[in-house]
C-alpha cells in the first residue's frame, strides 16, 4: 500500500552524518553540497514506484548538476529483510539506471529517522545554507515513467533565484521505509 511523505519542515537544517557510499566513497552530508546546494533522496532498488522513475532521477540529477545542485542518495531499508536492496543489488542499479551520484546504505537506519523520511522515493533540496527549502515528488507523473510537470527541478530554480518557491509542494508516494524490528 501507498505512502505519503510528511510534509517540508521548511528551513530546517539536519544535522551533519558521514556515509560510505556504494561506490567507494567517504564523505559527509556537509560535504556533498554543490555551490547551490543539494538534492539529498531517499531511494532503493526493490520499490516499484523508485524503479518505475530510475530514468527520471538520472536525467533530474544531471540537469539539477547543472545549476549547481548535487546530488546524494541514500537507501533506508532493512537489507535482511529485503535482499533486492543489498548491496551488490543497489550497485547493479547504479549501473542500470545510469546514476551519477553518490549512493549509500543507512545500515542503522539513523539518516533515515533523522529526516523522518517516510517513502522511496522522497527528496529533499536543501539551499546553500543547508535549510531545507523542498520535501516531496520529482514531478506531477509520479509513479508514470513519462516525465510529467518538472516540480521538483522547477522548485529549485526558483530557490536559486528568489530564496523560495512559490509552487505548493506535493508529498511523495512509494512504498513506506522498511524498519527493523
Amino acid at each position: 500500500m501507498p505512502i505519503n511523505s510528511s510534509r517540508c519542515n521548511l528551513d530546517w537544517i539536519p544535522n551533519n552524518f558521514e556515509y560510505l557510499s556504494l561506490q567507494g566513497t567517504e564523505s559527509t552530508f556537509d560535504n556533498s553540497f554543490g555551490q547551490n546546494g543539494l538534492l539529498l533522496m531517499f531511494i532503493c532498488n526493490h520499490c516499484p514506484y523508485v524503479k518505475s522513475i530510475e530514468s527520471k532521477i538520472s536525467s533530474e540529477t544531471v540537469r539539477l548538476r547543472s545549476l549547481g545542485v548535487n546530488s546524494l542518495a541514500i537507501m533506508a531499508n532493512d537489507q535482511d529483510s529485503y535482499s533486492e536492496d543489498s548491496d551488490i543489488n543497489l550497485l547493479n542499479q547504479i549501473q542500470t539506471a545510469k546514476f551519477e551520484f553518490p549512493y549509500a546504505v543507512d545500515k542503522n537506519q539513523s539518516i533515515a529517522k533523522n529526516f523522518d523520511a517516510q517513502c522511496t522515493p522522497e527528496f529533499y533540496y536543501f539551499n546553500i545554507e543547508k535549510k531545507l527549502k523542498y520535501r516531496g515528488r520529482l514531478d506531477s507523473n509520479g509513479k508514470n515513467p513519462e516525465m510529467g510537470e518538472p516540480e521538483l527541478y522547477n522548485a529549485v530554480e526558483e530557490i536559486i533565484a528568489k530564496g523560495y518557491s512559490s509552487a505548493e509542494q506535493y508529498p511523495s508516494v512509494g512504498c513506506s521505509i522498511k524498519w527493523k524490528n
